[in-house]
């Protein structure tokens, strides 16, 4: 395994997902786990929806994949975003990452989260107690 990628409206399970990056040959895992906030900008957050499209979303996720491959030399990632309805404390996404050295793995992780935020088809509607808005990923 190198690179597994899945977008679910199911559940996600962060011990499956240590099951599929486990490698014996690396020494290191390094593992970004997003939840849903109950608040943001003092409003309180009752749920979130995450809508995408997923054949853009897939192609786009690969291919930050494929450069983290390429620019830190980690063997193994793993990237699953949950979509549709999601309450406070749920987890919408995993990335982890698996290697031989921290550094590699840390400095991967980050480049898998930041650019999946900015570049991926994904998109997020905070339901407030007193309203609803469409999010940018990255205010």
């Amino acid at each position: 395994m190198n690179i597994d990628i899945r977008i679910t409206g199911e559940p996600l399970g962060l011990a499956d997902c240590l099951d599929i990056v486990s490698d014996t040959a690396c020494g290191g895992i390094n593992t970004f786990i997003g939840t849903v906030r109950d608040h943001t900008k003092g409003r309180k957050v009752t749920r979130l929806e995450y809508e995408c499209y997923e054949s853009m979303a897939l192609k786009e996720i690969r291919k930050i994949c494929g450069e983290a491959l390429s620019r830190y030399g980690v063997k193994n990632i793993l990237v699953h975003h949950r979509v549709g309805v999601l309450i406070p404390g749920d987890v919408a996404v995993i990335v982890i990452v698996s290697d031989g050295h921290r550094e590699q793995l840390f400095d991967s992780c980050r480049y898998i989260i930041d650019n999946l935020k900015q570049k991926v088809p994904i998109w997020k509607k905070e339901i407030y107690e007193d309203g609803e808005a469409w999010v940018s990923a990255h205010p």
